[in-house]
């Protein structure tokens, strides 16, 4: 099993490209459900998961193929199988985002419940109580969601999520895209990939009012053609190598990055001592002086994302002062404190909160990563530590970072992978 290798006290100074967002490939690649296509995805990320939710579409009879020069995803033709198995599934919880489109296009689907990262239950509730709303019946049965719409297929509804919903949210909206009549999503999640899923959806034909607020509005059609897509760049991955940047005390400009998408990151990094200015080629960060304990609670976006959490924990154990960093996402997503505290970091934590008291430095030191966000955690904490720090199990990595190791050796990181 390969690993990740750093020696860390080197500040980063460069450029980093940003990626196209994986959290919107996965449901834009799901989209190609919905019609006989093609549909050109560009900006595609070559991701682990990116590649699950292919191997998916496939198995479900799409034609799938990723040229990775041109960085684009082509998907056409149509579904020859309505079920989404447990050996695929499995890996990704992203592959229940088939759900909607199936239901919606074919009047029937049969999806596994979801796994992915072990950060929380998340459970695909709201999505079925929405799917029901729109006329739909579920069953669960042997660890599968058999949903079926009633004839004449589903019908529009007005729907309102109790809790925002990411992933609802999404599946939902595809569904409504080519449902009998008007769809209503109140209180729907408003993040940059929902935005860009819906400008995507209208590409492709579909009636929706409302992108960037709470309240979607979507007027069936009866078919959706075919369109080309820019993805929108990678937040998540914008606001890590800002973090990385500000941990070793560097200066990077994150090229493609987009300052209204990091929402409440960028104020809580400017906060904490963290210059971030933007520019016509992305986000310029660096490190000012010395950083500063600062406070976090994460919240649906525009607030403090849930995915940024570990890596903006890793940076405050080196801060001057005491931070509070409350999770109310999910649970269990403080898994990687144990791992920082290894490397030196003075954390203590009890249930949804943790402090954080800096300290001087880190100590590199081997660690294992958990989940996704957790594993770029404790390669930021190399970065800065001094000496070695081995990071095992880095194939949670692949799931959303390309080529961390080369982006960041490019702007002077003392980084490798090597072959377990």
């Amino acid at each position: 099993m390969d690993r990740i290798v750093i020696r860390g006290g080197r500040p980063l100074s460069g450029r980093i490209p940003v990626g196209g967002a994986k959290n919107a490939a996965l449901p834009l690649m799901a989209a190609g459900l919905l019609g006989d296509g093609p549909l050109v995805l560009e900006n595609a990320p070559d991701l682990a998961d990116v590649a699950t939710m292919r191997a998916l579409l496939v198995q479900l009879g799409l034609g799938v193929a990723h040229d990775r020069a041109a960085r684009t995803l082509t998907l056409s033709g149509a579904a020859t199988s309505l079920e989404a198995p447990y050996d695929i599934v499995r890996k990704m919880r992203a592959s229940v985002l088939v759900l909607g489109p199936l239901l919606a296009r074919f009047g029937e689907a049969k999806v596994s419940l979801p796994g992915g990262c072990a950060i929380g239950t998340r459970p695909v509730d709201l999505h079925l109580k929405a799917f029901e709303q729109m006329g739909a019946t579920i069953d669960l049965e042997a660890g599968y969601i058999h949903a079926k719409a009633p004839a004449g297929g589903l019908r529009g509804a007005r729907v309102i999520f109790p809790q925002v919903s990411v992933g609802a949210t999404e599946n939902l909206l595809m569904a409504a895209a080519i449902a009998q009549g008007t769809t209503e999503i109140v209180n729907a999640a408003r993040e940059p990939e929902i935005g860009d899923l819906a400008m995507c959806l209208m590409r492709m034909g579909a009636r929706i009012e409302g992108i960037g607020t709470d309240r979607l509005t979507v007027e069936g059609v009866a078919r959706l053609g075919p369109a080309r897509h820019p993805i929108v760049p990678d937040r998540i991955e914008a606001g890590t190598y800002a973090c990385a940047a500000a941990i070793t005390g560097g200066s990077v400009l994150l090229e493609g990055a987009r300052l209204p998408d990091l929402g409440a990151v960028v104020r809580v990094l400017r906060d904490a001592g963290v210059d971030v200015a933007e520019t016509h080629e992305g986000l310029k960060v660096t490190r000012l002086n010395g950083l500063h304990g600062t406070d976090v609670m994460t919240e649906p976006f525009p607030g403090f994302a849930t995915d940024m959490q570990a890596q903006f924990m890793a940076l405050m154990c080196v801060a001057e002062g005491a931070s509070m960093i409350t999770e109310t996402i999910f649970e269990n997503r403080f898994m990687h404190v144990p791992e920082l505290m290894r490397m030196g970091a003075r954390i203590k934590y009890h249930g949804q909160s943790a402090i954080v008291r800096g300290v001087p430095k880190l100590s590199g030191a081997p660690v294992m990563a958990t989940d996704l966000r957790a594993s770029v955690s404790l390669v930021l904490a190399g970065l800065a530590a001094q000496g070695e720090t081995i990071v095992n199990r880095v194939y949670h990595l692949d799931r959303g970072y390309e080529s961390i190791e080369r982006k960041l050796s490019a702007v002077g990181a003392d980084i490798e992978r090597v072959a377990g």
